[in-house]
This record gives structure tokens, sequence and C-alpha cells, in this order.
């Protein structure tokens, strides 16, 4: 269905950091990234979009959306490029609307946030998958929110004032057992060696004073099946939490039976 052009503001998250203008609508946008016909991306994308109405002395926006203007032929202009550097790190959280995930195909579903309810068990060990600005693998006692807080503290040598990451869901129990029995084991996460991760565990067990270790200064996400993510996405700053919650299988085979054949 055809729907009338109208300016957009998108935080492109994954593969780069970038703030941009777009009269493309999200499903639009999200091929436009995957298969567009000058400059193709293989893999994931992940963007935000972005309340239009959103205004912060570190972007000219409003000078891109002065420039947004349909081709002669009547096309939507697909981009207009803002910034792309220290975006999330600008951006307000209260301004972030949907967050859309995108397959390799094109194939998109957008995620409504939620509020952030803590597991009544405890948790134990997690494996986060950092996206915007970095992008660690990292091995955490930490659970979902201490996770982010960790992130964002000021005094924390990898950490930055805003970050978007992902939880994996791994049963890290049943990875130890199955790698004992087969020490040819296939990574659990493509790109993550079986023993690093296995050390990792043991490490984290058996040292009091270690939360974190670090798996891999790649996160690996565009390997990592989004049938993976456990909880869902999280923004962090030191002040505030957004969270985004990762639907069930059945939920996203209802909205989209082509981007649940990609997971």
């Amino acid at each position: 269905m055809n729907r009338e052009i109208e300016n957009h503001l998108y935080a492109i998250l994954h593969p780069n950091s970038a703030l941009i203008a777009s009269q493309y609508w999200p499903e639009q946008l999200s091929t436009h990234y995957t298969s567009g016909p000058t400059r193709h991306y293989e893999g994931k994308v992940i963007f935000a979009e972005v309340d239009p109405e959103f205004r912060h002395p570190y972007f000219n926006i409003e000078e891109a959306m002065a420039e947004l203007e349909p081709h002669e032929d009547g096309r939507p202009k697909a981009t207009k490029f803002i910034s792309s550097y220290r975006v999330l790190e600008h951006l307000d959280f209260a301004a972030l609307k949907k967050l859309y995930l995108s397959t390799p195909e094109g194939y998109c579903i957008g995620l409504d946030e939620a509020p952030y309810v803590p597991d009544k068990k405890p948790e134990s060990l997690r494996i986060y998958a950092e996206i915007d600005p970095m992008q660690m693998l990292v091995l955490s006692t930490y659970n979902f929110a201490e996770f982010g807080k960790f992130l964002t503290d000021p005094l924390n040598p990898v950490g930055a004032p805003k970050f978007l990451y992902a939880d994996l869901n791994l049963d890290l129990e049943d990875f130890l057992l199955r790698l004992e029995e087969n020490p040819f084991l296939p990574p659990p996460i493509p790109g993550l060696h079986p023993a690093i991760l296995r050390d990792a565990i043991n490490e984290l067990r058996t040292v009091s004073y270690k939360e974190n270790k670090g798996l891999s200064l790649n996160s690996y996400l565009d390997g990592i099946p989004y049938k993976l993510i456990g909880k869902g996405f999280m923004f962090a700053s030191a002040e505030a939490l957004k969270y985004f919650p990762m639907p069930s299988a059945q939920d996203i085979e209802k909205r989209s039976m082509k981007f649940a054949r990609a997971l």
C-alpha cells in the first residue's frame, strides 16, 4: 500500500552508527540498506526510528530536514546523513520510538519499548553482545540492567556514556557438558572458539572479585541468528534504561513469516 511521503529521522545502530534523515518508511529503509542499487550491505541492519521533532545542538537536523526533497521522478529521498560520529551519545532516549531489526534479505520487524522487570530468580552468567558504540562480546555475572550501568559508569575504561547491547540466550551448563563429551564441538556462537568460552566460564566461577570477562573484540552480531537473542535489546546510560524486548518466535511468525524464516 502506498503511503504519503513524510520526513523521518533514523538512528542507524548496526552495522555502522549514524543519524540520518530520510523519506523512506522503515520497511523501505531496511530494503535500501540491504539491497540498495549503489551501496549494498550484506548482513543485519538494526536501526531506531527517532521522533522527527527531536533536536540537539550537536546535530544539524534542521538543515538536513530542509534538504529532504523527492527526486524529479517523484521517488522519495532515501538518506541524508546528519552525523556518523558519537551519535548515540547525543540522542535522547525519550526520542527513540520503535527499534527495527532487519534480516540480510531486507525483511524487518519493529520492536516496542516495554518496562524492564528483572527475573525473580538470580541470574547466572550471561553473555552480552555490545552493539553501539562498541562491539565486544562479554561474559558477565551482571543481570541485564546491571550490565548497562557497568558499561556507562564514567570510571569504566572500556565504557561509554550511552550504550546499546543485547543478551544471548545460551545454556552454558549444556554447552559445558557437550564440550566435555566432544572436544571438537562447533562454536556455540559464530566466530567464538568453544575453549575461550569454557575458560571464561571457569574463571568467573572461581575468581570472586571478577564480574566480567571479555570473550572477543567483535560481537559477531552478523553471524548470530536473531533466535539467539534472549530478553532483547537495552539502551543504557548512567541515568536511564530503555528496553525493547525480543518478541517470541510465535509472535514473529504472526507478524512476518518471511522474517521468521530467516531467524
